[in-house]
């Protein structure tokens, strides 16, 4: 009996020791966690400092310390730091109610488990700075020193070895002072740690690579490249090469491309200087056997520069390959290089006599009486064409009317015709003092050989053998390879 009465006795201590226990214990817990209603608990750290235990006024204080400290690291776009310090710019720390909502969401019952697990909290780092301090700070950094700027410059189009290409642009590095200042200013009066800045920070150019006015630029120029012109000329192809195309093509400041009418002038002007034939000078075998040099008249090839200039435009402007032969204002009787060919009527003024050639055939040859020299009235010479034919047909001039059954002018006014009152008289030196007004005189079976034979554009060739001067009015009309302007030589006479 006794035995159990100590037994219970000693339980009774021992459950009333382990109940104290208890009760302190819990009397620390709620104790700590009342203490720990106004401070931090263990192993808090605010943006890196050590506040566990204190107060919002004490952790302020801490933050508050450490303000000089503080470090805003400017990153560029292309990567490069830049470096504001909070000594330099006169910071102060302001309290904005950051560290006290920290404390507040704080569970203040879970102090026991902060021992163990370390607990990290971010807080706004609200700041006060000499705004003059912070202006000189970013005006000295090293990307607005002058050496160090790289100026911003537009994508372009350029013409290299191989045609246009699009020549990208260059970004640079010039900063916009007083953008990078306002972030700056953002950013340090928000306590962040870096600020980065982008291209809006930056001067920039007005026109890249991938910009619609380069690439709408471009695909107009290709279109024209793709233009590919190749005429069809006497004797073989002329073809407007890279080299030339490029001339033509013209992009303004504004990238508008077009064609320069001035260039595509100057080409059909070049165009028209080699195959043109009008009145050039040729060495003309003759009838005789020899060569004479003779030019002036009005036959052969002549492009229309005017026609021309605005087809080949037109060509360009479609932006499709185009094979084709010049516009001619006026065509030679045959093509090639030879324009004459080998149909053709022959007069040798000197020796008085004409050929009729047809398809390398001799049709008709003949003495004949040509313009009277002794009065001025000297036959046109030069390279011409049967202009029309007319039969018969009634010539008239100041001072006289003839009746002629065949008529063939080829230069304005002067032709090949029958003269019936030559009572069959021609050749010799005849036209010396009794030539004609200008034509040439035929007999009426070669006349009419000739008509029947020929046609309309047929070519004549006509040369004297020594120099003469023509100054009729029709030489000068017809552009007669010897004809001299009797004013002007009334100018140089002395």
């Amino acid at each position: 009996m006794l035995e159990r009465r100590r037994k219970r006795k000693k339980q009774i201590i021992i459950i009333g020791s382990i109940s104290g226990v208890v009760l302190l214990l819990l009397m620390v817990y709620l104790g700590m966690a009342f203490y720990f209603k106004n401070h931090f608990i263990f192993r808090t750290e605010i943006n890196g400092w050590k506040v566990g235990g204190m107060t919002v006024s004490q952790a302020e204080e801490k933050i508050g310390d450490h303000v000089e400290e503080y470090l805003l690291t400017v990153f560029d776009r292309d990567g490069g730091k830049h470096h504001v310090y909070g000594k330099d710019i006169g910071c102060q720390y302001v309290p904005d109610g950051t560290v006290k909502k920290i404390l507040e969401k704080q569970n203040a019952f879970g102090w026991i488990t902060s021992i163990f697990k370390q607990k990290d909290e971010k807080a706004t780092l609200t700041m006060e700075y000499k705004e003059e301090l912070l202006a000189d700070t970013v005006q000295s950094m090293n990307c607005f020193k002058e050496e160090n700027i790289t100026e911003p410059q537009d994508a372009k189009i350029a013409k290299g070895e191989d045609g246009y290409y699009i020549e990208p642009e260059v970004m640079g590095n010039h900063m916009i002072y007083e953008k990078v200042l306002e972030k700056v200013k953002t950013a340090v009066a928000e306590g962040k740690e870096s600020v980065t800045l982008t291209d809006e920070d930056y001067e920039n150019p007005q026109y890249t690579k991938n910009s619609s006015e380069l690439t709408d630029a471009m695909a107009k120029i290709q279109k024209y490249q793709n233009a590919v012109v190749t005429y069809q000329v006497q004797g073989g192809e002329e073809k407007i090469d890279a080299e030339q195309m490029e001339k033509f093509i013209q992009v303004s400041d504004d990238l508008e491309v077009s064609l320069d009418e001035k260039e595509i002038e100057k080409y059909v002007q070049s165009l028209a200087s080699k195959y043109n034939t009008y009145a050039d000078v040729r060495a003309f075998q003759t009838s005789s056997g020899d060569t004479v040099n003779i030019g002036g008249g009005d036959y052969g090839w002549i492009v229309n520069k005017a026609k021309e200039a605005e087809q080949l435009k037109a060509d360009l402007e479609a932006g499709e390959p185009v094979s084709r032969e010049p516009i001619y204002s006026q065509r030679a009787f045959v093509e090639g290089a030879n324009d004459i060919g080998n149909t053709y009527i022959e007069i040798d003024y000197t020796k008085q006599h004409l050929w009729f050639y047809k398809d390398g055939a001799l049709v008709v040859e003949s003495d004949i009486v040509s313009g009277n020299i002794s009065r001025n009235n000297g036959s046109p010479d030069g390279v011409f064409k049967i202009v029309y034919k007319q039969s018969p047909a009634v010539l008239k001039g100041e001072d006289y009317e003839s009746n002629v059954n065949y008529f063939l002018p080829f230069a304005y006014n002067v032709g090949i015709h029958d003269a019936s009152w030559r009572n069959g008289k021609f050749g010799g030196d005849i036209y010396k003092t009794s030539g004609s007004h200008g034509c040439i005189n035929a007999p009426l079976e070669v006349a009419q050989t000739i008509y029947a034979n020929a046609e309309v554009g047929t070519p004549v060739i006509a040369y004297y053998r020594e120099p003469v001067e023509l100054t009729a009015e029709n030489c000068r009309i017809s552009n007669a390879y010897s004809y001299k302007d009797p004013e002007k030589e009334e100018e140089t006479t002395p």
